[in-house]
């Protein structure tokens, strides 16, 4: 036999164990509480390591040659009737980046960048 429905509310037998349904015994409760501190966020509070000139300058000039690799596989991918948008997220994300310490790095990288936005922005994107 099919049990009858019961009405919707709180059955006698869960109003006597509480509103939150799961009770330690108070022999296994903790005899007192630790407050709980707040969690910073990760990039809270930490800096982020200072680089040397010529780390930035290394990874400016890797960036720069990421840039072209991209805007050559763009390239190839445009006259072969594709076009990848892994591709254009990752071009977008190399045209913002590290410029690098030396004037004449920082101004050929910047360059390569600029050619970037500028197909990204040609691409609608």
């Amino acid at each position: 036999m099919v049990e009858p429905i019961r009405g919707y509310g709180v059955t006698a037998r869960r109003a006597a164990r509480g509103p939150a349904g799961f009770r330690l015994a108070e022999s296994e409760a903790p005899a007192h509480a630790a407050a709980i501190a707040p969690m910073a966020g990760l990039g809270m509070g930490v800096p982020p390591p200072a680089l040397t000139p010529a780390e930035r300058d290394a990874t400016a000039a890797r960036r720069g040659q990421a840039l072209l690799q991209e805007l050559t596989g763009l390239q190839a991918g445009l006259l072969a009737g594709q076009l990848p948008e892994s591709a254009l997220r990752r071009l977008a994300a190399l045209a913002e980046g590290e410029a690098g310490h030396d004037p004449a790095l920082r101004e050929l990288v910047g360059g390569i960048a600029l050619r970037a936005r500028i197909t990204l922005a040609r691409l609608g994107r």
